[in-house]
């Protein structure tokens, strides 16, 4: 029986390395509109963090998502990822 590779990906706040699944997704599309990617497979470039608000913190004030994605970041969005944060 094979056992199936487990995808990783690095949160931009605390830079470990994490199940995919356990972080949450923020992407940029063709477009360029910057959105929360809730199930993770929408197209475009994609920046990962994990659920705590310290990570939340520190990549805001490093400004390390908008560093990921190559574009200004709302803070509607912010505040988003904030909620969903505080949800779980």
């Amino acid at each position: 029986m094979k056992t199936r590779k487990i995808p990783m990906r690095m949160c931009v706040g605390c830079r470990e390395m994490k199940e995919k699944k356990s972080l949450l997704r923020i992407v940029k599309n063709a477009e360029g509109t910057v959105s929360f990617d809730r199930v993770g497979k929408a197209p475009g470039r994609g920046a990962y963090i994990c659920r705590s608000r310290e990570c939340l913190d520190k990549a805001v004030r490093q400004r390390q998502l908008e560093r990921a994605l190559e574009t200004r970041i709302d803070e509607a969005l912010y505040a988003r990822l904030a909620e969903e944060i505080h949800a779980d």
